[in-house]
């Protein structure tokens, strides 16, 4: 009541175990799922953001992410624990990147956090040459693999700002991260790992079966610790699905297949459910969307598979950077070049874009329906 203001503020004490927010799940693989997160999952992150990436009350921060996407709990909370510039990216500017390169020097940011395939934009088409990024000094990004090629050239454009790949589903945050090194290897051809575990998690690799795989071995990610979440809103059995069972401590599966490099790193290898067989081979769909990525015309690509009673077919959809169609033979022709010939794609689709989510992910399930 704005003409009887209450004498003081109410008291509210809350515990760390108090449910703080719920989440989203992006929906790009089905149907979005409320991620219950509590006060501690959230101190447990912006604590660590906070040690690891310096804010201070002189940062400005970009706010790009919708408020339902697990990328605005650093952008919101980190600013608000330092008394930092919280400043909002509207929605439309993300997509067009010719008025977001300007609009980023302008005002200033310090820290731009947000999915790789909007970084991508800014690389190809945002001319950021002719701009003035002095006081960019971070560039985070998480959600999605960033294809190298547009990393390099985002790197050759931003050369002073340091780079932090961030990895972690939304039931997690963030729980794994990355500084990209200042200078990437013209030879390498691989995106950067997801790199090491955060403090405050505890890494598991497993097989199929839920045994821990030796060091080096592929295996599903878990992760358990304080950014864990309490469950799925209103969904007690996919809450009991999400976990390791027969384990004293609360093991989440992330469903991403990694392998633990020499140097401690993980390196993603791909989605669980992303991996099929085919004439009895396996196949890591991403590894195939990785390959078209290095095509000098193609912007964005994504590969499903859709099974049928005479096999598994593969189908790639594209789209490129001039707006032109590139032809099924000369696509053919690329990926036998750069992959095993039982990895190479039946069928071919080239879009003007691909379809997004709410969260500017590539949208798996609108694809699914164009088969």
């Amino acid at each position: 009541d704005l003409e009887n203001p209450a004498p003081s503020a109410p008291s509210a004490t809350r515990e760390a175990s108090d449910l703080a927010y719920i989440l989203y799940t992006s929906g790009s693989t089905g149907k979005p799922k409320g991620v219950m997160l509590s006060h501690g999952n959230a101190a447990a992150f912006i604590d660590w953001c906070s040690d690891v990436f310096k804010a201070n009350e002189d940062d400005r921060f970009s706010s790009h992410a919708p408020f339902h996407f697990d990328l605005s709990i650093l952008d919101i909370y980190v600013s608000l624990k330092h008394g930092a510039t919280l400043v909002i990216v509207e929605e439309a500017l993300g997509k067009e990147p010719a008025r977001l390169a300007p609009w980023i020097a302008e005002k200033k940011l310090t820290a731009w956090y947000s999915a790789p395939s909007v970084l991508s934009l800014l690389a190809q088409f945002g001319k950021l040459e002719q701009y003035d990024y002095s006081s960019l000094r971070l560039v985070l990004f998480a959600g999605e693999v960033f294809p190298i090629k547009y990393l390099k050239l985002l790197k050759s454009l931003w050369p002073h700002p340091k780079y932090f790949n961030l990895y972690g589903p939304t039931e997690t945050n963030v729980c794994t991260f990355y500084e990209v090194p200042r200078v990437i290897p013209e030879s390498q051809s691989e995106a950067v790992p997801i790199g090491k575990a955060c403090p405050y998690c505890q890494p598991l690799v497993v097989d199929e079966f839920g045994a821990e795989v030796s060091r080096g071995a592929e295996g599903e990610l878990c992760i358990a610790g304080p950014s864990v979440l309490q469950g799925y809103w209103d969904l007690p059995e996919n809450t009991a699905k999400a976990f390791l069972p027969g384990r004293q401590m609360r093991w989440y599966r992330t469903g991403d297949i990694v392998r633990e490099l020499a140097d401690d790193n993980y390196k993603f290898l791909g989605r669980r459910d992303r991996m099929i067989k085919k004439r009895g081979y396996r196949i890591e769909l991403g590894e195939i969307e990785a390959a078209l990525y290095r095509h000098p015309s193609i912007k964005e690509a994504a590969v499903l598979a859709f099974p049928d009673d005479d096999g598994v077919p593969i189908k790639a959809f594209t789209s490129t950077r001039d707006g032109s169609k590139l032809s099924m033979i000369e696509l053919k022709k690329f990926c036998s070049e750069n992959l095993p010939l039982y990895m190479v794609p039946d069928l071919f689709c080239c879009l003007e874009s691909l379809p997004k989510t709410s969260t500017d992910k590539i949208d798996y399930q609108k694809l699914k329906g164009m088969r």
